[in-house]
C-alpha cells in the first residue's frame, strides 16, 4: 500500500533536492507545478474558465496559456490570485487524486507530491504526511537571489508565499537544508526508512 507524502516549503528551501533524493531511493514523485500546467492546456476544464476571467491577453501565439503573462497579472493583485486559485485548485486536486490512485495500484512504497502551494491549494489532506523543507531566512534569500533576482525581487517572492514558520508549524516532519547536501540526504533516507523499512504505511486520510 502506498504512503503519500506532500513535499512543500518556501521558494529556495530545497524541495527539488529533497525530491531528487526520494527518487534515488525509489519514490515516485508527482510535480504539482506540472499538473498546474496540464490543467491549463486547451480542452481542459480550467482553460476556458481562466481565459474568461483574465482575457485572451494571457494566451501565447499557439493559444496555450502564457504562464509568465498570467503571473504578472496575479503577482501584485491578491484578488486576482484568489480568483485564479479558485479556478485551478479543484482541477489540480482532481488530477493529483487520479495520479495517486494510479501509483497506489502499482504498489509503490512512497508517492511524493512536490507542491510549493500544498497548504494554499488546500490539498494537504490528500496525503498521509506533510514534509516541509526549510532553511534559515538568510540562506533562503541567498538561494533565491542566486536564481538571478535582485534582493528586492527575491524578498517579494518570499513574502508572496505563506510564511515558512507557519508551514513548519503545520508540518508532520521538517527537513532542514541549511547544511550540506549529504546531511539533507541523510534526513531523507531516515524518513524513507521509517516508512518503507520499519512500519507499514497507513491509509490516506
Amino acid at each position: 500500500m502506498a504512503f503519500f507524502v506532500g513535499i512543500t516549503g518556501g521558494i529556495g528551501t530545497g524541495k527539488s533536492t529533497v525530491c531528487g533524493f526520494l527518487r534515488e531511493l525509489g519514490a515516485e514523485v508527482i510535480d504539482a507545478d506540472k499538473v498546474g500546467k496540464e490543467i491549463l492546456m486547451p480542452g481542459k476544464p480550467a482553460y476556458a474558465k481562466v481565459i474568461e476571467r483574465f482575457g485572451e491577453g494571457i494566451l501565447a501565439q499557439d493559444r496555450t496559456v502564457d504562464r509568465k503573462a498570467l503571473g504578472r497579472i496575479i503577482f501584485d493583485d491578491s484578488e486576482a490570485r484568489r480568483d485564479l486559485d479558485a479556478l485551478t485548485h479543484p482541477a489540480i486536486k482532481d488530477e493529483v487524486d487520479a495520479k495517486f490512485a494510479e501509483h497506489a495500484a502499482r504498489g509503490d512504497c512512497i508517492v511524493a507530491l512536490e507542491a510549493p502551494l500544498l497548504y494554499e491549494a488546500g490539498i494537504e489532506n490528500t496525503v498521509n504526511e506533510v514534509w516541509v523543507v526549510a532553511c534559515g531566512p538568510d540562506e533562503q534569500l541567498k538561494r533565491v537571489m542566486a536564481r538571478g533576482f535582485t534582493r528586492e525581487e527575491a524578498q517579494a517572492r518570499i513574502a508572496a508565499q505563506m510564511p515558512l514558520h507557519e508551514k513548519i508549524r503545520r508540518a508532520d516532519k521538517v527537513i532542514v537544508t541549511d547544511g550540506s547536501k549529504e546531511e539533507t540526504r541523510t534526513q531523507v533516507a531516515t524518513l524513507w526508512q521509517v516508512v518503507c523499512g520499519i512500519r507499514r504505511p497507513g491509509e490516506r486520510h
